[in-house]
């Protein structure tokens, strides 16, 4: 059943609506949210891959699956991150006010909406610059109530984050301060779809629907779901870009590297030079890779999942 959870009029006698599919009723709810940036759409296939799943077998669902596919339905539109009406990141604005602006009053009936279920699971991408394997992000202050679930979600990797790097006005940190388990993915890169990952997080759902008592069928398509590498702050290592130029990547993303492997190359297509080399600082799993080539001096490379394993 198609629900409009908010609907404000906007000019030209237009509607900023965002809508959610409901299938099932009764028992357990589980949540499924992606669209909150506009350039992320890898959440777009999933949701369309599960809605397809259980309208075809609703004799496996014993409970309800809220999705909502676009969160931000005019930064979809537009391709742009933010929303584009007030240019502002809609996941700093949680958990809104009624009485705000308008940002602020959609965030406010999401959280109300969104609150109270079993399990959310938060979709995302990467933005265009960088290329993500599939993951889950869980802040350390919630991390014994939300790994053993985010264990059922099929991801490569479940990255624990320190408190200090976790924002407060995220939808995420704000369901989970109201009792809602919320799991963050990231996977794949911004403007794309990635099938594989989005079959990946499938079974994953499946998985965790079935572990929830709400999916009675096999995990489709029958295979088994892989135990996760789970990592805290200190086993990530970080490589940043020294200069500014094109960079030029010798390795594949979620290939296994070792300590003082080559990366890549920063190279200047004007005068033909090597301006930098990058080596890889530990041996372990990359699983963030450049994929936009210009960079600027701090531009973010690499992430190694190594270091304090």
């Amino acid at each position: 059943m198609i629900e409009n959870v908010v609907q404000l009029p906007l000019a030209v006698g237009e509607d900023l609506v965002i809508q959610k599919n409901r299938i099932g009723s009764g028992g357990k709810r589980l949540c499924v949210v992606t669209g909150t940036h506009g350039d992320e759409l890898e959440g777009q296939y999933v949701a369309w891959r599960l809605a397809g799943i259980l309208n075809e077998h609703p004799e496996h669902l014993q409970g309800t699956v809220d999705l909502y596919p676009a969160l931000n339905p005019l930064g979809i539109s537009t391709m742009t991150r933010g929303i584009p009406l007030c240019d502002l990141d809609m996941n700093r604005t949680f958990p809104g006010s009624e009485g705000g602006s308008m940002s602020e009053y959609v965030a406010a009936k999401l959280i109300q909406d969104l609150s109270g279920a079993d399990v959310c699971v938060d979709i995302h991408a990467s933005n265009v610059f960088l290329r993500e394997i599939p993951q889950v992000r869980i802040n350390e202050d919630t991390a014994q109530r939300l790994v053993p679930l985010a264990q059922r979600l099929n991801m490569d990797l479940i990255w624990i984050h320190g408190a200090a790097t976790v924002l407060e006005s995220t939808l995420a940190h704000s369901l989970n301060a109201l009792g809602t388990p919320t799991l963050v993915v990231e996977m794949g890169i911004g403007l794309r779809l990635t099938r594989t990952y989005g079959d990946q997080l499938l079974r994953g759902l499946l998985s965790l629907m079935a572990h929830l008592g709400m999916w009675t069928a096999p995990v489709m398509p029958v295979m088994p779901v892989a135990p996760p590498l789970v990592s805290s702050d200190g086993s990530v290592s970080f490589v940043n870009a020294a200069r500014s130029g094109i960079f030029i990547p010798a390795v594949d993303h979620a290939a296994h590297v070792e300590r003082d492997q080559t990366l890549g190359v920063v190279a200047d297509p004007l005068t033909g030079e090597t301006l930098e080399t990058l080596k890889s600082p530990a041996s372990g799993l990359l699983f963030t890779l450049r994929e936009y080539p210009v960079v600027y001096q701090g531009s973010l490379i690499a992430r190694i999942l190594g270091g304090g394993l």
